[in-house]
């Protein structure tokens, strides 16, 4: 599974954004999806999960409520809607790929796929 993420950009304190990850291979909907994000100086940390159909998600604490991941497996595509960003959130965001939801919201090492980051940017 290659992946690849974009919808980035610089963004007010106070609004939105829809990040996207978009798959290509023929078993995206075999893996769970997680969004992680890393900040300057700072290590990568989870942000979001969701498990291969997209009935059971998980969050970090410091989104909840502000962040929503969703899937459609038809389009090979995972997403992450953030609003009410502030500027703590700025940093590059990276999606992954893994058949293990539990493993996503456990580590950052050895995932089995990941796609290139996404820098967002919040101003305040």
């Amino acid at each position: 599974v290659q992946l690849q993420a974009f919808g980035g950009g610089l963004v007010q304190a106070g609004g939105s954004l829809r990040l996207s990850c978009a798959a290509s291979g023929h078993t995206f909907s075999s893996y769970a999806m997680g969004w992680f994000r890393q900040a300057p100086g700072k290590e990568r940390e989870f942000v979001a999960a969701i498990s291969w159909s997209g009935g059971t998600t998980h969050y970090a604490d410091s989104v909840k409520g502000r962040f929503t991941i969703s899937r459609d497996n038809a389009k090979n595509t995972v997403y992450l809607q953030m609003n009410s960003l502030e500027a703590e959130d700025t940093a590059i965001y990276y999606c992954a790929a893994d058949t293990n939801l539990k493993l996503l919201t456990l580590t950052t090492q050895g995932l089995n796929f990941w796609g290139q980051g996404t820098l967002v940017t919040v101003s305040s």
